[in-house]
């Protein structure tokens, strides 16, 4: 029996998914303006705090895929009726990839000027990345693990206890952030970049206690890992090993804009850490309706309610773009003043002003993006994802940007196949879904 899907039902869980999501862009949009606007190495500093975030995107999008397979399997089962099945899992799953982390921080630390070298970081913004890195990658665990409380939270069809964690952990950095990057006379002595850094392990270690907090005390879920492992492990394993793949894929391609942004000079990879963070931002803030997607289309999944599912596609689709139109609105309105928020240095500002049009430009075209590889997380469709990714980045991205690098497009370059990644990405995933889910919704 078809259930319709109501913009109150999507907002419930999409608002504050919006809120939730956007914590880990803030804590490096923070760190970015408070950095850009030091009297001492600003310039060199935000530059490396652009090449480090590229890095820890990169884990933390590999190994943050916990939170859409566990969303994914609970949401079927809750809309199967049969959540008792997969109690055990999430801790499970916690166990394994915090885990992986902590190996993970054991091979990166000790190369961590290797691996910053790939970026073309060399001299001062090659020994401040370092600084950062060997700082900052100590919260990875607790990140990851709040990230698989979240994605159990979602199958649970809850976003609000996410959103208040995020919440507390983003005052949190903020706070922290301007007192041990710029000190307090006589009690805390400036720590720059390295402050940045403390704020920000700081603020992630609160929101994985909170998260505890939360789901102990709010759900029937446990967090001590029992064996054996829960049949269901099989497929999160596969899950996760299609979303790693298709995660190295995504960050091939932000490999690729950094390093050619590097490559062009300072100046050019400041203003290119200013752009792609608030890229980010533009993301996440859409990512709360992707979210609304991912979680409600897994319980639509399991209950075989298709033409629900058909319905909430269409209703995703025109509040997707809405949102992406009123971000680029926003923006533009705020051209210049959202600029300075993250740096004096004119030179820095004056690239970035030539391409944040761009970034304007591509929010409607994320939106449709970002809302169907949520809806296709939510159906357990990672195979396809996975091979859309590699199409958009392989075949797409990856000769633009070195094609616009010969013509000596720069920044505008980067952009540009930025963009068009985009395009490759979401229009795949639209034309799949549709195909499918009206075919099984007129053939109940």
């Amino acid at each position: 029996m078809s259930t319709a899907i109501t913009l109150k039902q999507i907002n419930k869980l999409a608002i504050p998914a919006l809120i939730s999501g956007v914590s880990e862009p803030i804590l490096s949009l923070t760190d970015a303006a408070i950095i850009g606007n030091m009297d001492y190495n600003a310039t060199e500093s935000l530059a490396a705090v652009g090449i480090v975030t590229t890095f820890m995107s990169m884990l933390i999008w590999v190994l943050g895929q916990t939170r859409s397979a566990i969303s994914s399997i609970v949401s079927q089962y809750l809309g199967a009726g049969n959540i008792n099945a997969v109690k055990n899992l999430p801790a499970q799953a916690i166990f394994l990839i915090t885990s992986l982390s902590v190996l993970i921080i054991a091979f990166t630390y000790p190369f961590a000027s290797q691996i910053f070298k790939l970026y073309n970081a060399s001299d001062l913004i090659l020994n401040y990345s370092i600084d950062y890195y060997q700082i900052r990658v100590f919260g990875f665990p607790f990140t990851l693990f709040t990230i698989a409380v979240f994605g159990t939270f979602r199958g649970l069809q809850n976003t609000y206890y996410p959103m208040l964690i995020a919440i507390a952990g983003a005052l949190v950095n903020i706070v922290l952030d301007v007192v041990f990057v710029y000190g307090i006379n006589d009690l805390i002595p400036a720590m720059h970049i390295k402050g940045a850094a403390y704020a920000s392990v700081i603020a992630q270690v609160i929101m994985a206690l909170l998260s505890v907090y939360y789901i102990l005390k709010k759900t029937e879920i446990p967090l001590l890992v029992r064996f054996p492992f829960n049949p269901e492990i099989k497929r999160f394993a596969i899950m996760i090993l299609n979303l790693f793949v298709r995660t190295i894929a995504l960050n091939v391609a932000l490999y690729f804009g950094t390093s050619f942004a590097t490559k062009y000079g300072t100046t050019y990879i400041a203003a290119y850490t200013i752009a792609i963070n608030l890229w980010f931002l533009g993301a996440f803030l859409i990512d709360g309706y992707a979210s609304a997607g991912n979680i409600l289309s897994g319980k639509l999944l399991g209950s075989k309610d298709y033409k629900s599912l058909i319905n909430l596609s269409n209703k995703l689709i025109k509040y997707g773009i809405a949102i992406g139109i009123l971000i680029g609105l926003i923006g533009t309105l705020f051209y210049y003043s959202i600029g300075n928020l993250f740096s004096n240095d004119e030179n820095v500002l004056k690239e970035f002003y030539k391409v944040f049009w761009i970034i304007l430009a591509m929010q409607p075209l994320c939106a449709l993006a970002f809302i169907f590889d949520g809806v296709f997380k939510g159906l357990g469709r990672m195979k396809y994802l996975r091979d859309v990714l590699l199409f958009s980045t392989l075949l797409v991205f990856i000769p633009v940007i070195f094609i616009t690098d010969t013509l000596g497009y720069k920044l505008y370059g980067v952009f540009i196949a930025f963009t068009l990644w985009i395009i490759a990405r979401g229009l795949p995933l639209i034309i799949k879904f549709r195909k499918t889910f009206k075919t099984l919704a007129q053939n109940p």
